[in-house]
């Protein structure tokens, strides 16, 4: 005969609610969230590189919209890594809330009773004399905790080894608060400024920026930074960088009475819970283009990105005034070399000779077409080269339909905003759950017991050491020597 038990709303909501707060859930979704946050770092997300995902799109286009469906390109604000992640802020809490309350009522509450047959425990040993009040101030000097009755003595030591193991898991859910913040409230973006530029921390002013799913731009701390100088340092062996230094004016709010500071790489400039960071530097190229009259077209410097230690850079130049349009695919290297194998390259980070070499094309520029594109890339593909030339210093090249002339070169530097007012949270967070890591290890908890006997001709004493903790035996054996000295 079977019997059908059929739960009600209640106790199906106990029942997932004891399944959801165990340990052993919390353990599997720490393992999924680690899971889940793979494809973070195989996929370019949308809000850290979206020229990434662009590229994505045009060179696998049923691949990129297969895997834009499963939210591939934003993992850490889809609904599954959501869900995942909330779940287990909830299964943390759940499980161990209640186990701390239980450990603060054990911390206030006295050592159990002693054992009606302690030869039952470990290391049981029967010492012909010895008192309870020289076994008492033993156990106080090894700072055991001491319950006293008539005629036993229950101690126990090592309460901190839970205290550590809680504190670790209490850690695991401050250090999740920290990143749900950081999520919610902040934001991120980078922006490229060349020496003499002016940064205000506008949304308009960044070249790629993202914001927290309760943040917006209307909530951006108002600053500005206007670069003044910047100094790199190198190791003239090596080429390798020893030092970053730009020197900044600030002014928080706008319009306020700027003042001086310096920035290094591990020294950001802080406005409220607003941190600039200096990211990284280059070169902009200084050049003059004009048409064959003579009138210039363009002017200025050109933001080109490094490609290798030494700041071997590329680039392009975009004129859409001259007719037909113009534009230049180039490369700026810092200190020229060239062999056959390589071709031209950059031999030292600093500018020491440097060349412009320039690929020149004539046609459509696309800049019309309505489709966003990169400021450091030209699409060739609907035009003509016209031209190839490497440039020194002040030379001009004629092209035909005109000329551009390398002017020179300024330092630009690569400013990253974070906003992240839950990384105080995050930081407190990991430091608390190392000393409860520390804790719970190298902790041994374990009991002690001394009875006299019947008779009051000796005592008995025994423990027990939780998880088999070594040194049991030799503080029982230090324990009864105490005793009968």
């Amino acid at each position: 005969m079977s019997t059908n038990i059929e739960l009600d709303a209640r106790s199906s909501f106990r029942w997932l609610w004891r399944q959801l707060t165990s340990m052993r859930t919390a353990l599997v979704l720490l393992l999924l969230l680690g899971v889940a946050a793979i494809p973070g770092s195989l996929f370019p997300q949308r809000t850290q590189n979206p020229l990434a995902v662009s590229d994505y799109f045009k060179s696998s286009p049923g691949t990129a919209k297969f895997l834009d469906q499963l939210q591939m390109f934003d993992v850490y604000s889809s609904p599954w890594f959501s869900a995942i992640y909330i779940l287990l802020f909830i299964s943390l809490i759940g499980c161990v809330l209640p186990r701390s309350f239980e450990h603060l009522k054990g911390a206030r509450a006295q050592p159990s009773l002693t054992p009606k047959n302690l030869n039952r425990m470990e290391f049981h040993t029967e010492a012909a004399k010895g008192s309870l009040d020289s076994a008492e101030a033993w156990l106080r000097k090894n700072r055991f905790r001491i319950r006293r009755d008539e005629n036993s003595i229950s101690a126990e030591k090592g309460f901190m080894r839970e205290t550590g193991n809680l504190l670790f898991h209490l850690s695991l859910i401050l250090i999740l608060i920290g990143v749900a913040l950081g999520s919610l409230f902040g934001m991120r973006g980078d922006a490229i400024i060349n020496v003499g530029e002016r940064f205000i921390n506008t949304p308009t002013s960044y070249d790629v920026i993202s914001y927290g799913k309760l943040q917006s731009g209307n909530n951006l701390t108002p600053f500005s930074v206007t670069a003044t100088d910047f100094k790199a340092t190198y190791d003239l062996v090596t080429g390798t960088p020893s030092d970053f230094k730009l020197s900044v004016n600030t002014a928080s709010p706008v319009g306020t009475k700027e003042v001086s500071q310096i920035v290094r790489v591990n020294s950001p400039l802080t406005f409220g819970t607003t941190k600039v960071y200096l990211q990284a530097n280059g070169y902009s190229p200084l050049v003059t283009v004009r048409d064959k009259s003579g009138e210039i077209k363009y002017q200025g410097a050109v933001i080109f990105l490094p490609q290798d230690g030494n700041l071997t850079s590329i680039g392009a130049i975009k004129v859409p005034d001259m007719q037909p349009q113009i534009g230049f695919v180039g490369s700026f290297v810092p200190t020229y070399e060239r062999t056959l194998e390589r071709g031209s390259f950059s031999s030292y980070p600093e500018a020491l000779d440097p060349r412009l070499l320039v690929s020149i094309w004539t046609g459509d520029l696309g800049l019309d077409s309505g489709i966003p594109q990169s400021v450091y890339r030209i699409d060739t593909s609907e035009m003509k080269r016209i031209g190839l030339k490497t440039l020194k210093l002040n030379e001009t090249h004629d092209f035909g339909d005109g000329s551009i002339t390398f002017e020179g070169w300024t330092p630009w530097v690569n400013l990253q905003i974070v906003k992240d007012p839950g990384k105080i949270y995050a930081l407190l967070g990991s430091i608390f759950a190392i000393l409860g890591l520390l804790m719970s290890l190298f902790t041994r908890s374990r009991r002690i017991w001394i009875k006299e006997v019947p008779d009051k001709s000796g005592v008995e004493v025994a423990g027990l050491a939780k998880n088999a903790a070594p040194g049991l035996e030799n503080e029982i054996a230090s324990l009864v020597k105490k005793m009968k000295g």
